[in-house]
């Protein structure tokens, strides 16, 4: 039995279609939002969060988003580089496709310099 498409992933999608196609895959409890074959958002708890680096890091934090954090089976917290979409941009399909371009050059500058790594 195939499962009814989640209403926030629907919303998802739609906020960030002026991206292209953006797919969202099930994983750990949330879900990963992909576009371009990198992962550049992150769904959990209906929450949507926006792959990072030091600057759109920075940008994200003076908008007063918090980072995804979740516990470790030993009690530690654990922080990733994503950071939670804007309130203010959750209503506007442009302030949030704007975000999301940003999280996606990240996501896609990270998936080449992985690719020149050397693998040992």
């Amino acid at each position: 039995m195939a499962k009814s498409p989640d209403p926030f992933h629907e919303f998802v999608r739609e906020l960030f279609a002026p991206l292209g196609p953006v797919t969202i895959k099930r994983m750990f409890g949330g879900a990963g939002v992909y576009a371009h074959e990198v992962m550049f958002g992150l769904i959990a708890q209906d929450q949507l969060y926006l792959k990072v680096d030091d600057a759109l890091k920075v940008a994200l934090e003076e908008e007063g988003s918090e980072p995804f954090r979740y516990e470790k089976k030993t009690g530690e917290v654990a922080v990733m580089a994503y950071y939670a979409l804007p309130d203010a941009a959750t209503g506007d399909p442009e302030a949030a496709s704007a975000w999301g371009r940003r999280a996606l050059n990240v996501a896609l500058k990270a998936k080449t310099r992985n690719k020149r790594k050397p693998r040992g």
